[in-house]
């Protein structure tokens, strides 16, 4: 049975109960967040915290986020994934219920504050090494991605496109420019160089794509972040996602073309090399108690 916690219960997720007053149902008044654990060890956490908090502060919803770490740990622990190869964690926190107003409520309204765990798993070497499809959709989103809302119909209608174009993934475009997926960064690779856009109101800071820009210099490689317009995507020679599940993900067509020679080509590899690398680091260093 799933633990989750709930305004500072951990109890059965059947027993988890809602208000329908609440303004994350009604208007979509909340933000979230999904923190990889790998065997337990979380991957990020203090990133995807910071960016939490940052998105807080831009819709003045008051809360302490320094409990979030133990909830974290807690909530692997009681859903027995300790020693589960890839876990997470999704929270998801909303102003609270109330009545319904398009401004905020007046009073002490409560946040509130809900979280599951579940295991996920890594596509096998077999699939990975096939590569995934993606295709390119509008980018119907608002203005202020960088907020890690709930408020996620454009995405889902991008994904769906993509989906009903017999694609694994979406691009959303932008005025010309390739943005990032649906749900994860975009990369494409041009010679040598890794190339993503750069952090600005129109895409979602992803950990694992500031993460991937770290290695990535530490190890000498080529990377700059730009704007990718589409019609360069005709000329890239791979291309790939990052993102908190997709880890990396590399993409082999893009609208039905194939990206470079349609394998999975070498800077990916690399990068994904490093990627997990930077994991098992990690739990290294957890394990030593550092």
């Amino acid at each position: 049975m799933s633990i989750v916690y709930l305004n500072g219960e951990y109890l059965p997720k059947e027993e988890a109960k809602i208000s329908p007053d609440d303004r994350g149902f009604l208007l979509g008044d909340g933000l979230y967040e999904v923190t990889p654990f790998y065997e337990g060890v979380p991957f990020g956490l203090d990133g995807h915290i910071a960016r939490l908090l940052r998105g807080l502060c831009f819709m003045r919803i008051t809360f302490d986020v320094s409990m979030l770490e133990e909830m974290h740990r807690t909530l692997i622990a009681k859903n027995g994934l300790d020693t589960a190869d890839r876990s997470m964690v999704y929270l998801q926190i909303t102003r609270g219920a109330a009545p319904r107003t398009h401004y905020f409520p007046e009073g002490d309204v409560q946040p509130t504050v809900y979280a599951f765990a579940k295991a996920w798993s890594r596509p096998d070497d077999e699939r990975w090494n096939r590569g995934f499809s993606a295709a390119t959709v509008p980018d119907r989103r608002w203005s202020r991605v960088d907020i890690k809302t709930i408020c996620l119909l454009p995405n889902a209608i991008a994904f769906q496109d993509a989906k009903e174009k017999g694609a694994d993934d979406a691009i959303l475009v932008r005025d010309g420019v390739a943005i990032e997926g649906a749900h994860q960064n975009f990369w494409a690779v041009f010679g040598d160089t890794a190339v993503t856009h750069p952090t600005t109101n129109n895409i979602l800071p992803g950990i694992t794509r500031a993460i991937l820009l770290e290695e990535a210099r530490k190890a000498g490689m080529k990377v700059e972040e730009r704007p990718i317009q589409v019609e360069d995507l005709a000329h890239a020679d791979e291309a790939f996602f990052t993102g908190t599940t997709g880890e990396v993900r590399p993409v082999v067509t893009i609208d039905g073309r194939p990206v470079g020679r349609g394998v999975v080509g070498d800077v990916t590899r690399r990068l994904s090399d490093l990627f997990l690398a930077r994991v098992e680091a990690v739990k290294r260093a957890a394990g030593a108690g550092v």
